[in-house]
């Protein structure tokens, strides 16, 4: 909470035009306008000027870390990191800011979706991930759908009745939100909760972990009846341990992937969506591995893995930066270097100019190289490949079997109901 408390001062500092804050302004499109947004580049600068900030590699990556827990997003994707460009951001509406401490519930995302469906679908149009989530809720709350749906058209209602500006606003600020607490396969999830992090707390209480996985705690009985315990003073040793505690809960991961990017056999449209663009490959884990394991036939799996590590560099903390560039130096870029890369010679250069003065973006140049040589060449014969060809035949299989063995058992049952039902008729018409 005292996180978020600090976010928040600085994203007031931002909005805040009085004090100099990040200019916030409506840009004009070529038949529309885009409504209060900001740049990122703004944004670093901004977070330079007044936090005393000297690296820019340091305030965007604060920058991210802000963008993160869903309180500046862009309004042209879903993944929630701050870029140092002219892309465009827009700030979060303070109601929906996680300093407020409610955890949204399924029945809330099936009404966003099915609110989604009901309006502008040019703009609003569900992704490939929130149809299967809509379609999965349906099936889960088939006794209450009439009230969901019932809730999603008032909602559809109201929203009409404001100004377009306004309504355009709200419904990216809305999306933004469920970016946070619904993310896309791939991203990382920073608000869902540790079920076994809650069970080693000093003073345990039951817990009961919900449909999202959101703890509940409970009392086993009333306060009254609790006997009473001798207050002890707090000693420096206790707050040696407690230091010392929190030290190792910080140096581990403690974020947690999406449900939907965890589970280890792709549905068809995911695999499809590894088709779409590289991108799609490299934001999905399991489409990575398999990308990794076509480079690995060909004998050329040191690009991915130089591009992931320089993306794990990015997130490293500072004090673990300059020792983790010179590893990736030594083993990717260094003369006889155990799986060098392939650059070319302007690239190379630079590089090596970075490393003298390490940071996160030290590798930036590089990756980029590495990222086009993959995408114009392993890439398109990943898709060619008998190992993504295998993927999309061994689930299109699956499907076509379940749906004659559905209409089978469809069948065979409709058969025996009219067979019982003509043998109950005799046996009434005989007695």
């Amino acid at each position: 909470m005292i996180v978020y408390r600090k976010i928040e001062d600085i994203v007031t500092r931002m909005q805040d035009d009085k004090t100099g804050g990040v200019p916030i302004r409506t840009v004009k499109s070529f038949l529309s306008k885009i409504p209060s947004v900001v740049t990122g580049s703004d944004i670093v600068q901004w977070l330079m000027k007044n936090l005393s900030i000297e690296d820019a590699g340091e305030a965007i990556h604060l920058g991210s870390l802000i963008a993160a827990q869903g309180y500046v997003f862009p309004i042209s994707d879903h993944v929630l990191s701050l870029k140092d460009d002219g892309t465009f951001y827009r700030f979060q509406a303070p109601y929906f800011w996680p300093s407020n401490c409610w955890e949204p519930e399924n029945t809330d995302y099936a009404i966003y979706l099915c609110k989604r469906t009901m309006q502008n679908k040019a703009r609003l149009e569900l992704a490939d991930y929130e149809a299967e989530n809509l379609a999965r809720l349906q099936r889960a709350f088939a006794r209450k759908w009439e009230f969901i749906f019932m809730q999603a058209e008032a909602q559809v209602k109201i929203d009409r009745k404001k100004d377009k500006t306004e309504r355009k606003i709200l419904d990216s600020q809305e999306r933004a939100f469920w970016d946070v607490h619904r993310p896309v396969p791939g991203c990382v999830n920073t608000t869902e909760m540790d079920i076994r992090k809650c069970r080693r707390m000093k003073n345990p209480q039951k817990v009961k972990k919900s449909v999202y996985g959101v703890t509940e705690e409970s009392q086993p009985q009333s306060p009254v009846h609790l006997p009473s315990q001798p207050v002890r003073k707090t000693t420096k040793e206790d707050f040696r341990k407690q230091i010392t505690f929190l030290n190792m809960q910080i140096e581990r991961h403690c974020l947690k992937m999406s449900k939907v990017a965890e589970s280890k056999e792709p549905s068809q449209q995911r695999v499809k969506r590894w088709g779409f663009s590289m991108d799609e490959v490299l934001k999905d884990p399991v489409g990575r591995d398999q990308f990794l394991r076509f480079l690995e036939s060909e004998f050329s799996s040191e690009n991915l893995r130089f591009w992931l590590a320089v993306q794990d560099l990015k997130k490293r903390p500072l004090q673990d930066v300059t020792t983790r560039v010179e590893e990736i130096w030594q083993e990717f870029l260094a003369p006889g270097a155990q799986s060098a890369i392939n650059l070319d010679s302007h690239s190379y250069e630079k590089t090596s100019q970075n490393v003298k003065d390490p940071g996160r973006y030290t590798y930036e140049d590089a990756q980029e190289h590495i990222y086009k040589l993959m995408k114009s060449d392993s890439y398109a014969r990943f898709l060619r490949s008998n190992a993504y060809q295998d993927l999309l035949l061994a689930k299109k299989k699956p499907e076509n079997e379940q749906g004659r063995r559905t209409s089978l058992e469809k069948f065979t049952r409709s058969v025996g109901k009219s067979l019982a039902s003509k043998r109950l008729t005799g046996l009434m018409q005989s007695s």
